[in-house]
């Protein structure tokens, strides 16, 4: 008896040191994980000891859920080395319509921060999934509003369902091709999403700058409406002007082609006249300029009286030989409108002569008769 005692406090003694050991390894390992706090509308079907998956695979289980204000907490422990963004979100996950929910924690760590141990994921960043309860709800109200109290009331929807099946009837392959169709096109702008996006940017730059500028866009539709209306009035006149304009081109045209080779011609002449006139820019655009002021002199010169121009005389040049008279001239000449060898000549023999020449005032003395005749002497 005694020994049976003393086996039975062994016993005791041994299962109560392993509760001990295993309480101790438990909050051991709770202690190394992470916990994390997470905020659901709601949590139907979610009871503590759910788990918890990244990727599908399990991280962790449920510790507690609490119903709150509009909301329900859910605290989750995560086995130690799990690491998860900071920006992570929480699914509710259904596997079947009547099973527990799973925890489903996205994106998978990568790069970047970290989620905190204690850290707290909010509503904003948690997904709930419909029930069946809400499904059925959605059904509900989904009968009652295309039934008889609804759309159907008055017999649209089933006149709407009779005409689309006989449109439909025979039209099987026509509709599967188009389906097909729509398939291929939507193919198409998943492969061009990137111009798509631009395109839409695009218009909605356009709609945009529409709404900034909507009193100009009505001005604009007001002066179109006007012009409208205006051409509607004297749309017999319009259409007597085009039909004479179409006579007029067909005549033209025939005109066009009966001439081609002067039309040629005179093109390439105008080409080398155009030429001429870019060459000589800076000149003309001299007479332009100067133009106006040497016509205004001009004019101011002439003597309506008398019928004369006023000019200005310079007299000593009479006083000059005829030969020292012609080489000033020649010398305010430029070098392009003389020969070489005529300045030279001036300033040689026909300069020694000058001298010896009577001046123009002595020759035009002795013609009138109011000097003697001079053959050469002083001037």
């Amino acid at each position: 008896m005694t020994t049976m005692l003393r086996n039975g406090k062994v016993v005791a003694l041994v299962v109560g040191l392993a509760l001990v050991a295993a309480l101790l390894l438990g909050m051991g390992k709770r202690d190394s994980g992470t916990t994390v706090t997470v905020y659901f509308t709601s949590a139907s079907a979610l009871y503590a000891g759910n788990p918890v998956e990244v990727l599908g695979v399990p991280v962790g289980s449920a510790e507690s859920v609490t119903p709150e204000a509009g909301r329900v907490k859910v605290v989750l422990s995560l086995d130690e080395g799990v690491d998860l963004p900071a920006d992570v979100q929480a699914f509710q996950v259904a596997p079947s319509l009547i099973s527990g929910r799973t925890i489903q924690l996205a994106p998978a760590y990568d790069e970047g921060e970290k989620l905190a141990d204690g850290a707290t994921i909010p509503v904003e960043r948690s997904q709930v999934p419909l029930d069946v309860n809400d499904l059925y709800n959605s059904a509900q109200e989904l009968t009652d509003a295309l039934g008889p109290e609804g759309a159907n009331k008055d017999g649209a929807l089933t006149r709407a369902l009779d005409v689309l099946a006989d449109n439909l009837e025979g039209n099987g392959e026509s509709l599967a091709s188009a389906i097909s169709g729509l398939a291929d096109a939507s193919g198409v702008l998943a492969g061009s999403r990137e111009d798509l996006t631009g395109t839409v940017q695009g218009l909605q730059t356009f709609v945009s700058t529409l709404a900034e500028n909507d009193a100009d866009v009505r001005d604009l539709n007001t002066q179109l409406a006007t012009v409208s209306e205006f051409l509607a009035d004297d749309r017999t006149e319009l259409s007597a002007a085009l039909s004479e304009l179409s006579t007029a081109l067909v005549d033209m045209a025939g005109f066009v082609k009966d001439n081609r080779g002067v039309l040629r011609r005179n093109v390439t002449k105008l080409t080398r006249v155009t030429r001429v006139l870019v060459r000589n820019r800076d000149r003309l655009a001299s007479i332009v300029d100067e133009a106006p002021a040497g016509l205004g002199n001009l004019l101011n010169a002439y003597d309506a009286a008398g019928g004369t121009l006023d000019v200005r005389m310079d007299v000593n040049e009479l006083m000059l030989g005829p030969s020292a008279l012609v080489c000033e001239l020649i010398s305010r000449g430029t070098p392009g409108q003389l020969p070489a060898g005529l300045s030279s000549l001036c300033q040689g023999s026909i300069g020694a002569l000058t001298t010896q020449v009577p001046s123009v005032a002595q020759l035009l003395a002795v013609l009138q008769g109011s000097a003697p005749q001079l053959v050469g002497g002083e001037r």
